[in-house]
């Protein structure tokens, strides 16, 4: 009976997200004196996943799982769960997965809660703190089903190394017909992903046009960041809409989160308030992300950007 986790790998490699919800249902196995045993999908090497308490490993092998549709790769992990007999299912709050958890929910008759911030208070009743009203407060609920799943927040418990052995099994679920055809799936292989990323540089309006873009980018550069854009950017075509963060857009729980030249309409700051430290740069010391952010710039963004990338340029030269 232990703790299934569902470990996200692109083109076989392990997501960070996924060292991190490994890590996260190893200290729940430890609560409830089981072991933890992982699903991935046509991950290379397994074997990293026993860096953070994995213990078993069932690795499934199918070439049309390359691309992901949330009902088959949903099917695949119940599949799994009923195997090992699992009473809890950790995920993590990647798109993909929030995508596939309720799919999931309902196929194991479990509860989902989703935002998870903390290991549980409790095993019994199966208590988490989760966060809720888009990240403005806190929840402690309880999961009374039978079968729980859990969708721990990005970034919220960190890498916890706890090396084991970890057993590789190939693993074959039955699969239903997905009813979706992917024709193609693009993304940019040379940036760092937002998902994945600890610092997120974005950009909203006030960098006038998509040919100003290159603050953002070699901020980022310096940074090792993910760049981003607010709904209006990839709305006017300046960005692709994959850098789109926000609550219509992609979730963001970077460590830090940068905003050049963004106001902060709420669905902006619902999606980003995971962050653990925002900070703002703007010329209207009136903008509503000011009231959101920790630390605040009022001032030109064509002026402060690039005395704060070649700050940060003499900063990183000083202690290379």
């Amino acid at each position: 009976m232990s703790v299934l986790v569902y470990t996200e790998s692109e083109k076989g490699k392990f997501k960070k997200a996924s060292f991190e919800v490994a890590s996260y249902a190893k200290a729940i196995a430890e609560q409830m004196g089981t072991t933890v045993t992982a699903i991935t999908v046509n991950a290379d090497d397994t074997s990293a996943l026993g860096e953070y308490g994995v213990e078993k490993v069932l690795n499934v092998k199918d070439s049309g799982l390359d691309k992901f549709n949330a009902k088959t790769y949903a099917a695949a992990i119940q599949q799994a769960a009923e195997k090992e007999g699992a009473k809890v299912v950790v995920v993590s709050s990647s798109a993909n997965a929030r995508y596939l958890a309720p799919i999931l929910a309902v196929g194991l008759d479990a509860g989902y809660v989703s935002n998870v911030v903390e290991k549980p208070s409790n095993t019994s009743p199966f208590t988490v703190k989760h966060s809720v009203f888009t990240n403005k407060a806190f929840a402690n609920t309880e999961i009374n089903t039978d079968v729980k799943i859990v969708g721990l927040s990005n970034n919220a418990f960190g890498l916890v190394e706890n090396s084991a052995s970890a057993t590789a099994e190939d693993f074959t679920p039955s699969l239903p017909e997905s009813g979706v055809n992917v024709e193609s799936v693009d993304k940019a292989t040379d940036k760092v992903s937002i998902a994945d990323a600890e610092i997120v540089v974005s950009g909203g309006r006030g960098l006038k046009g998509p040919e100003n873009w290159g603050l953002i980018e070699e901020l980022a550069e310096v940074l090792g960041a993910a760049t981003a854009c607010s709904k209006p950017v990839s709305d006017l075509g300046w960005r692709p809409h994959s850098e789109h963060v926000g609550q219509t857009g992609k979730p963001v729980a970077s460590n830090l989160y940068i905003a050049i030249g963004i106001s902060g309409a709420i669905q902006h700051l619902a999606g980003i308030n995971s962050s653990k430290v925002k900070v703002v740069i703007n010329t209207d010391p009136e903008a509503p992300f000011f009231k959101a952010a920790d630390y605040g710039i009022v001032g030109d963004a064509f002026e402060v950007v690039p005395k704060l990338t070649e700050k940060l340029k003499e900063f990183k030269a000083q202690n290379a």
